[in-house]
């Protein structure tokens, strides 16, 4: 049980969201997609789950990685867990913050430093039907780590992920996430990144549509010369699968530079949306970015959603924005079939080489992201979503 202090926090959350209210229909960055309903994400006190729900592997000098695991049912522990996060607000995804807070057992912070690269692999699997897991992630000066971040979930899973990552002067951190949801499932990500000067961040997240599925990330480029790179590709596949991204990017400071790319595979009766925003601050002088975002339509009706946005606010700068739909290429089909492939075994092929392309731009830059990228791609898994949920009949597989 947790003690008294704990408890008042949590009803503090609670009592919040009960004067304040629920995600609103209103709200823009939810319009298309609205959340479930706040009790679907609330447990009842009393229920919380026992044990860490992260497991850590260290690929690199282990001496360069601190690893804390902190009970948010302990004060003391639930002080440490907090320390230096932001206050969950007042904006459009505040109410998931809060009831972040009001249910969170458990965290993990980690701190990496020094000038080898540091490999890390982070598992997060659900232990209970209602979580709220927390991952705090500092890279000090002039580090360099690479990522892996998976995560599986129990069936009909409601899962509220925060995620805290601070980049100091000239960190890089190079971060792949795969987020495996089942259909049944109600899964909301949210990463927050703050970037120093001439720090550089890297993201690709491969996601599943579910139930309702949110991948929100809001990235801070405060200092001069900071750099961040992000990518998701949304494998949507069935009807009532839903898929949300958003990636909310504030450049703050001179000659940072910034890049958001979505690809989105649906079919049937699935739903996909992808939302781009990035606002230029005033006085962010040469800054510089750039926003692509993609929905391919595989099968049947599917529902496409891409909304682009930039907010400028100042003059010397270079700013570029896109959304494409269409269909796969039908050049690309009709060359895969003259090599003697069936239709299905065709179309995963091409979906799968669209597929790398992004993750390849997004993490192969460096040669360390590459290595880790091409490592998951080996291990098969998406090549194995890829026919399990948007090409159901694969057939036999070549090459």
């Amino acid at each position: 049980m947790a003690d008294d202090s704990v408890r008042t926090d949590a009803d503090t959350a609670r009592a919040q969201l009960a004067s304040h209210g629920w995600v609103s229909r209103r709200s823009e960055a939810f319009r298309h997609l609205p959340p479930p309903a706040l009790e679907q994400w609330l447990h009842q006190p009393g229920d919380e789950p026992t044990g860490s729900g992260w497991t850590v592997q260290d690929g690199g000098a282990s001496a360069a990685l601190s690893v804390q695991r902190l009970s948010a049912l302990d004060a003391q522990q639930r002080a440490q867990l907090l320390a230096g996060l932001p206050h969950p607000g007042d904006g459009e995804a505040a109410p998931f913050a809060w009831a972040h807070r009001a249910l969170c057992t458990e965290g993990l912070r980690l701190n990496v430093r020094g000038a080898a690269a540091q490999r890390l692999h982070l598992h997060h699997h659900s232990r209970s039907a209602a979580e709220a897991p927390l991952l705090v992630l500092d890279v000090e000066e002039g580090a360099h780590c690479t990522l892996l971040e998976t995560h599986a979930f129990a069936p009909q899973a409601a899962q509220n992920l925060q995620v805290h990552i601070r980049l100091a002067r000239g960190a890089r951190l190079q971060h792949l996430r795969v987020v495996d949801a089942g259909a049944g499932d109600r899964i909301a990500h949210h990463v927050h990144a703050t970037l120093a000067a001439d720090a550089h961040y890297q993201q690709a997240t491969v996601a599943t549509a579910a139930a309702y599925h949110l991948q929100r990330g809001t990235l801070a480029l405060q200092g001069t010369g900071a750099q961040a790179d992000t990518a998701t590709l949304a494998l949507a596949g069935g009807d009532g699968h839903q898929i949300d991204q958003q990636a909310w990017t504030r450049m703050d400071a001179p000659r940072t530079r910034s890049s958001v790319e979505t690809l989105a595979l649906a079919q049937h009766g699935a739903h996909a949306v992808a939302n781009a925003h990035t606002r230029i601050a005033p006085g962010a002088d040469e800054a510089a970015v750039r926003q692509r975002l993609a929905g391919i339509p595989l099968a049947g009706n599917p529902r496409l959603v891409l909304r682009p946005h930039l907010e400028i606010l100042h003059d010397n700068v270079q700013a570029a924005h896109g959304a494409t739909w269409g269909a796969l290429p039908e050049d690309a089909l009709f060359y895969a079939r003259q090599r003697g492939l069936e239709e299905a075994s065709a179309r995963a092929l091409i979906i799968e080489g669209m597929a790398r392309a992004l993750l390849e731009r997004s993490l192969g830059a460096q040669p360390e992201g590459a290595l880790m990228l091409a490592q998951w791609l080996d291990g098969g898994w998406l090549a194995r979503a890829i026919a399990t949920h948007l090409v159901p009949e694969t057939g036999a597989r070549h090459g």
